[in-house]
């Protein structure tokens, strides 16, 4: 939200041709008339915006236009990628150019850019909570420009619970492609920045993360990602058998407690084992981190 209502406010300084309380280089009747809060819908959920007005009623901002109720999502990867560490200011520069397109002068461009440099420099590096009760770590792969040049890049994301129940966003970096090393970059950034434990890291099946976690957070459980393990799962099944197993594997997951979810996943070996050796030995060979959920109410199951 930062990082739009700072591009909303440069486009106004811009209408305006003075920045906020710089009224010595004020040439104009017009004037700043305060804020409408305008709710966006985005991937992320609903999110509060405040647009700056104008007294003339003239302002027509190209961010997020008057009847505009949803983010594009074009637009949600560039301001994604902008806020993630390791983008260069010219790299910045260049989303926000290509967000605005040729409707709007170098200018504004500018300014825009003065603006959402120090707001996304400061969330990055910005104090985090000591306890986090589950905290979330993936990769989401996105096309973004670096360097000049449009790649495809991995950008981590880390999204935290706090012991109030409260979800937020705790930091996005840039890397080549997903990698433990990479993560573990990451959690030490995390611990630098205040968080001194982590309650329970939910995290997919990547090599090494689990060895990253605990050499960091040493007393976090870890939940590896039903999901990931799910579709990891059906590369080893023909596409025609593809329904009969998963229904069954289904039984195993969830099920009411650990030692049932054994015992289905026993049942479910004597099924399909013959025909598919791989399928229950995926699952017992990551059964201490893909179980963790079992120790917990169903509250915090259907959570994590």
């Amino acid at each position: 939200a930062a990082a739009l209502e700072g591009g909303l406010e440069a486009e106004l300084d811009e209408e305006l041709g003075y920045s906020k309380y710089d009224y010595r280089n004020k040439e104009t009747n017009n004037s700043r008339n305060g804020y409408s809060k305008k709710t966006m819908k985005t991937s992320f959920g609903d999110m509060d915006i405040d647009i700056p007005r104008d007294r003339n009623g003239d302002f027509e901002p190209k961010l997020i236009q008057k009847h505009q109720t949803t983010l594009s999502g074009d637009i949600e990867e560039k301001i994604i990628s902008m806020y993630a560490k390791g983008m260069t200011e010219n790299d910045i520069a260049a989303h926000i150019e290509e967000i605005y397109g040729l409707d709007v002068s170098d200018s504004t461009i500018s300014r825009v850019t003065d603006k959402i440099l120090p707001i996304a420099k400061e969330w990055q590096s910005r104090p985090l909570e000591e306890v986090y009760a589950v905290v979330f770590m993936d990769a989401i792969h996105y096309h973004v420009r670096y360097e000049g040049r449009i790649v495809k890049k991995a950008v981590y994301i880390a999204i935290g619970i706090n012991l109030d129940g409260r979800k937020d966003v705790l930091g996005m970096w840039v890397g080549e492609n997903e990698s433990a090393k990479f993560w573990l970059s990451v959690l030490n950034g995390l611990k630098n920045r205040g968080v001194n434990d982590i309650l329970i890291a939910c995290i997919d099946g990547l090599s090494g993360f689990t060895n990253a976690i605990e050499a960091v957070f040493p007393q976090t459980e870890i939940q590896q990602c039903i999901i990931h393990q799910i579709r990891n799962t059906t590369k080893y099944v023909s596409y025609k058998d593809i329904k009969a197993p998963m229904a069954d594997l289904k039984r195993v997951y969830a099920a009411v407690d650990e030692d049932t979810a054994l015992q289905e996943l026993d049942r479910f070996d004597e099924i399909w084992g013959g025909k598919y050796p791989k399928l229950a030995d995926n699952w017992r060979d990551k059964w201490v981190h893909l179980s963790t959920y079992f120790k917990y109410p169903q509250a915090v199951r259907t959570l994590i």
